[in-house]
């Protein structure tokens, strides 16, 4: 019996596998900069200007939003409008950061702060586990993908397979706060906020899986399993900011699920649900989309298959 072999040939395909996946993973971290940076500047008028005038001479590098003064640049910190200030004051120049926000951005703004003898304060803190935030989202998203695959493959009806879906997101959910809430300390806030949170991420991806797989059978799994490794995980810019990674990736991870979950869980998790709105509304509509796909396809299906009665 013949044994079916894929020609010598295909060995010319693992270089192009990796120098792809490497460019998707490698790329976005290794043109990490300022782009239309939402940053803050206050203080005294004359100075305030100074300020802006010289972060404006970065031409796109930063978006400024002017306050009158340093307590309303720490509110537009603390709602997520601005990711750290620079404040002209009468002891001298400050520069506000917010290590919960981005802990890229709170280093390019320490630096800064140096250059300009300036002092420094953070005003909303990561504990020292919030750190593994970054590193948490392939997890997330491998998780989320199995959930997917094991709703698709286990049962067949659309409606049993959205249940499941959604049931089996909920419980990854509360299992994931009690790993990165209670054990780790990975973030903070409302431990059920926190759970929700969790829970809408994997039933984003999840839903997404099964309902591709509702379309396509099993290569929509594989469609959506490289769709949310390959390039939802390296464009989420979960460990930096959106900001901060080249245009559209920046943009194109936030309307992704791993991009949404991440921010979503900083602002659940360090700052009190602010800022949290559009991110639960891009998983919310791939969530959507997704039981949608299982519910109507399954239900297509159903009439198609319909045995026709034939008359005597």
């Amino acid at each position: 019996m013949n044994e079916h072999r894929p020609p010598a040939a295909a060995i010319l395909v693992v270089p192009l596998v990796v120098a792809l996946v490497l460019a998707l993973f490698a790329w976005p971290s290794s043109r990490l900069e300022p782009r239309d940076l939402p940053i803050a500047v206050a203080g005294a008028p004359a100075a305030a200007d100074a300020i802006e005038h010289e972060l404006t001479a970065q031409e796109g590098a930063f978006e400024v939003h002017r306050y009158g003064t340093e307590a309303e640049a720490r509110a537009a910190i603390e709602d997520r409008e601005v990711y750290g200030a620079f404040v002209a004051g009468p002891a001298g120049p400050k520069v506000l950061t917010s290590s919960a926000g981005s802990p890229a951005v709170a280093q390019l703004l320490t630096h800064a702060a140096a250059e300009q003898d300036a002092q420094i304060e953070d005003v909303v803190t990561t504990p020292k586990a919030g750190s593994g935030l970054g590193s948490s989202v392939l997890p997330l998203v491998l998780a989320g993908v199995l959930t997917g695959v094991l709703a698709s493959l286990a049962v067949s009806h659309g409606s049993a397979r959205a249940g499941l879906t959604i049931a089996g997101s909920v419980l990854a959910g509360l299992s994931a706060a009690l790993v990165a809430d209670t054990w780790l300390g990975i973030v903070e806030g409302d431990w059920l906020v926190n759970a929700g949170a969790f829970a809408l991420i994997f039933l984003a991806i999840a839903a997404a899986m099964a309902g591709l797989y509702s379309l396509f059978g099993k290569a929509g799994l594989g469609i959506g399993a490289l769709l949310m490794i390959f390039v939802g995980n390296p464009f989420s810019a979960a460990a930096t900011a959106p900001e901060l990674l080249p245009q559209p990736v920046g943009g194109l991870g936030q309307l992704m699920p791993p991009g949404a979950g991440a921010n979503l869980l900083r602002s659940t998790g360090f700052f009190d649900g602010a800022g949290s709105a559009e991110h639960v509304a891009v998983l919310a509509v791939w969530a959507g989309l997704g039981l949608a796909a299982m519910l109507l396809t399954r239900a297509a299906h159903g009439t198609l298959m319909k045995p026709v009665s034939s008359s005597a």
